[in-house]
């Protein structure tokens, strides 16, 4: 069973002090591929350097989350062009909007928003998108791009049955993450996975964040890793009425045909 996580944020500093070690146990689960997020000025360059340092087997993203989006500045933007211009970096962002926590002002998430959007129209590269409590103007945002941009994801999605449908219909693309795994929150998702199409699917851990709450023994930690990745497939394709090789299968020839990737 070869798996891909499509969102793992690698240079996280709880990784540190064992990040070699975290690789190989994610290996060892069957995760043959990952993609690093990058979701600031400071972390999108370390994610391509964490991916040059393992090709084949470690991509990044290149963008700024929209709790760093009073960081975006024009020299901001140019940074973000230059990384997306590296074959290691497969997709802008992640990017969004978040009204949940609203970390930064409401109109500074729309502007950098839109000023990723704008790189994806320029390089043509998929879109890896954030969306916490803000679905009406992230749709509003996305639709005046109408027709200009490429495949896009919504990553760690957790939202309505409405909001489910209103990607799909787009035809984006879905992350699905521990979420599912947690019973105070996620429940929902246990029904609304069944409705994504194996060709809009994709699974990730968003390590070292939502580790899986159903994972038996518990981790005497809560720092989430690529190796849990396995867990959340085995939930999902019970969710789903799967067997867990097709639910895998499925999940990472769609990912790799999403972000362009070889196999390994």
């Amino acid at each position: 069973m070869q798996l891909l996580d499509i969102g793992a944020n690698l240079t996280h500093d709880s990784f540190d002090p064992d990040r070699d070690a975290v690789l190989q146990r994610a290996r060892e689960a069957g995760v043959t591929q990952m993609v690093v997020t990058g979701a600031s000025r400071e972390h999108s360059p370390k994610a391509l350097a964490l991916a040059r340092k393992h090709p084949g087997e470690l991509y990044a993203t290149a963008g700024v989350h929209p709790h760093h989006a009073s960081e975006y500045t024009a020299e901001c933007d140019a940074e973000m062009r230059a990384l997306l211009a590296h074959a290691e970096v497969v997709a802008v962002g992640e990017c969004g909007l978040d009204y949940f926590r609203d970390f930064s002002p409401r109109p500074a998430q729309r502007r950098a928003f839109e000023q990723q959007l704008q790189i994806a129209v320029d390089t043509r590269k998929p879109l890896f998108l954030h969306q916490r409590d803000a679905h009406a103007d992230f749709m509003a945002t996305l639709r005046n791009f109408d027709g200009r941009l490429g495949p896009a994801v919504v990553h760690c999605f957790t939202g309505t049955r409405e909001e489910l449908f209103d990607y799909l219909d787009q035809d984006w693309h879905i992350g699905i993450t521990g979420w599912l795994c947690d019973e105070r929150r996620g429940q929902h998702l246990r029904e609304l996975v069944k409705n994504i199409p194996a060709d809009r699917l994709m699974i990730e851990t968003d390590a070292p964040y939502l580790l899986p709450r159903t994972v038996r023994p518990a981790p005497s930690h809560r720092r989430n890793e690529p190796m849990y990745l396995a867990h959340i497939v085995g939930e999902l394709a019970r969710d789903r009425g799967e067997d867990v090789g097709v639910t895998a299968a499925n999940s990472t020839a769609t990912a790799r045909a999403f972000f362009r990737l070889p196999a390994p």
